[in-house]
């Protein structure tokens, strides 16, 4: 069951790149990330309303939860989908696949005990060079559609350092608040959802143009891509682990980039699977999932 779950979060995840590339069609950026989090929320407010959880009394936590918000759902759902108006889908994939760089780059500012040693330094600057690698420096002089990217390709990091910075706030404040992580990724999602419906009057009133495709592929991002994923994936946290349930981090590139060709046609530079490559590795020397051991030195007899 376990193994069930793992393949659909990593699908679910992976394909959430192409859903907001069809929203595009139709939706402008404010409005794809607006409704994927709106749809989120709801979702698992009819969760946590049919499972009969109780909603979280402290003010003090849902001022944490608040800054979790904006930093997991507001901010990042806005620049992705800003994004991918100039970028493939599959490479805004890859670019997430940076995010467990940007935690270990930010869980020292919220958690001093938590500093980089050793290969953790050492994965974290391969991961760089990797980046380096996927944006193709050598390109951005030659070829103008390229170089056009940049700014998006800006974006997609900007969108990994919210969830780094995120993540770290979450462990640092929400964790040890003794409510299960669906109900925190309810308030989480519903405070979210709140704030960008309190922006969308300056920001998401474009006109729409809506089908059959660009519907089902909002929901499928908002509900399960924001809203069922987060239940999938806490169950794997809860029977596998934090470190063995991130290790999807590994597969929704390759979801990612492979739907975005077959489905949409997108062309993939050279670079971008092997910079994907040199960050999974970063990532897994990083986690330790990857180790390297010192030599050891036999006696010698004279």
């Amino acid at each position: 069951m376990n193994g069930i779950l793992f393949v659909l979060v990593a699908l679910t995840w992976g394909s959430s790149f192409l859903f907001m590339k069809i929203g595009l069609e139709g939706l402008s950026p404010q409005q794809v990330a607006l409704g994927r989090v709106l749809l989120g929320a709801v979702t698992l407010v009819v969760i946590l309303l049919a499972t009969r959880r109780r909603w979280p009394r402290s003010p003090r936590l849902w001022g944490h939860l608040l800054v979790v918000a904006v930093f997991l759902n507001a901010i990042p759902s806005s620049l992705v989908a800003w994004a991918e108006q100039t970028v493939p889908s599959g490479l805004a994939s890859i670019y997430n696949a940076t995010t467990p760089i940007m935690v270990l780059l930010a869980m020292p500012l919220l958690l001093p005990s938590e500093r980089l040693r050793g290969k953790q330094l050492v994965g974290v600057l391969l991961g760089i060079v990797g980046v380096l690698v996927l944006v193709g420096p050598w390109d951005l002089i030659g070829d103008p559609t390229v170089l056009a990217t940049v700014p998006a390709q800006i974006a997609l990091l900007g969108m990994t350092a919210c969830y780094g910075f995120g993540l770290s706030y979450m462990r640092r404040f929400v964790a040890g608040s003794g409510h299960d992580a669906i109900t925190l990724t309810t308030v989480q999602l519903t405070l979210g959802a709140g704030l960008m419906l309190l922006v969308a009057p300056f920001t998401a009133l474009s006109p729409v143009q809506l089908d059959w495709r660009i519907v089902a592929a909002m929901v499928a991002l908002g509900c399960v891509g924001t809203g069922l994923a987060y239940m999938w994936n806490t169950g794997l946290v809860q029977a596998w682990g934090a470190a063995r349930a991130s290790t999807v981090t590994y597969l929704t590139p390759v979801v990612g980039v492979v739907l975005g060709v077959l489905v949409l046609g997108e062309r993939v530079r050279w670079n971008e699977p092997v910079g994907g490559v040199v960050i999974l590795l970063g990532i897994a020397l990083a986690s330790g999932v990857v180790r390297w051991r010192r030599p050891v030195r036999t006696p010698q007899h004279a």
